[in-house]
């Protein structure tokens, strides 16, 4: 069933999958988020929900924000924005004490990047991308990236891909711990449903603990992290190279920041 035009929800044998569909990369707008959050919420409520999947629709898992949504000179800010929608669905995601299951069925890029990051598991399909993307429109990394990144891949491979904006394959990013597992497209619905029904059996308030435990350990300082994220994309917002980037993005050509920089040395 649908929550709205943009996420559908449905139970079975304790696992409630939460679909992602707004063709054709689901991206977010204000209203697929506000939903995600309400599917998240009530999923945390209810005791028939004993694990959660999440996934895309078509060949996208989400490729973040809309940023056809995005207006230069919008009323709205940068950090207010993820103040009020990324930031808490990051925070959701850690702090449901129910095992949450990232199933990457193709392209991730972005915000959506850093939710399937914040899940406790990723099963990937082998046809399935990595894109940090936020460097590719002059931005700098929200959603939790720049903490939950590194933390699976290192420093180093986190700075490359951020720096770069090179797609990631499924098979590096089993290799390297981005993922738990990988599944052929055609199998990769039926392995997850296997892998959470499985979880959903397990003794809840003890997962629940245990999530709190690696929270504690792992991801202690996760909420200032968000919010500097926040004060920081701020910044990149307001500067030449995000005008130059989405006007790019949205013309579907490369953006030439090295042209910028040409001009403020002559400058």
């Amino acid at each position: 069933m649908s929550i709205s035009e943009f996420v559908r929800i449905d139970l079975k044998e304790n696992v409630l999958s939460i679909t992602l569909d707004h063709p054709k990369a689901n991206a977010f707008n204000d209203e697929m988020i506000a939903n995600l959050q309400a599917a998240l919420k009530q999923a945390a409520r209810d005791v028939q929900v004993r694990c959660i999947m999440l996934t895309g629709t078509g060949k996208f898992f989400s490729t973040g924000r809309d940023l056809n949504d995005v207006r230069l000179g919008a009323d709205e800010s940068f950090r207010e924005h993820l103040l009020r929608t990324f930031n808490p669905l990051i925070l959701q995601i850690r702090n449901l004490e129910k095992p949450v299951i990232a199933v990457i069925n193709g392209t991730v890029a972005g915000a959506a990047l850093g939710l399937a990051l914040a899940c406790d598991l990723r099963i990937a399909s082998e046809e399935a991308r990595f894109v940090v993307g936020f460097l590719g429109i002059g931005l700098s990394l929200d959603s939790g990236v720049s903490r939950l990144l590194p933390a699976l891949i290192g420093l180093g491979r986190a700075s490359e891909y951020a720096f770069t904006n090179a797609p990631i394959s499924a098979q590096q990013a089993l290799a390297w711990g981005l993922v738990n597992r990988l599944a052929p497209p055609e199998e990769l619905s039926a392995q997850a449903t296997a892998l959470a029904t499985e979880l959903a059996r397990g003794p809840m308030h003890a997962i629940g603990l245990a999530k709190r435990d690696f929270n504690k350990a792992m991801l202690a300082n996760l909420e200032q992290v968000l919010d500097y994220e926040a004060h920081i994309q701020e910044i990149a917002g307001r500067e030449v190279e995000f005008k130059v980037g989405i006007e790019a993005f949205l013309e579907k050509r490369p953006p030439r920041f090295d042209q910028l920089q040409i001009a403020r040395d002559v400058g």
